[in-house]
């Protein structure tokens, strides 16, 4: 099976007459679009299995493991910074400690931050 890496906008062809696009990506959904002849049957693996059909060998399963990630900009990276800042800004107590220990578990620095 022919795993593909894709960013938004990117596409790829499948014969000659058959595009597929990735659109965009809205919390845990991949949006693709796709452009056939309207001879190429499309039917979601879901639909497929739910009218009987067999699932492809092919095809793995998600696991249950995968890990998630969240899409960055440099606003996120901005909010962050500040939240950081404002914490060292704070008295130091039980509480803040706590969430200073969270933020670092989520968001870990940089060697060296």
């Amino acid at each position: 099976m022919l795993c593909i890496t894709l960013k938004p906008g990117d596409y790829f062809t499948m014969g000659g007459d058959t595009v597929v696009q990735f659109d965009r990506i809205t919390g845990e959904r991949i949006h693709l679009a796709v452009h056939a002849p309207q001879t190429v049957p499309i039917l979601r693996g879901e639909v497929l299995e739910r009218q009987g059909g067999k699932r492809p060998e092919c095809v793995s399963r998600a696991s249950p493991h995968a890990v998630r990630q969240l899409p960055w900009s440099r606003a996120k990276s901005a909010a962050l910074a500040e939240m950081r800042a404002t914490l060292d800004k704070m008295s130091d107590t039980p509480e803040v400690r706590i969430l200073r220990r969270k933020l670092n578990l989520m968001f870990p620095q940089p060697q060296g931050g």
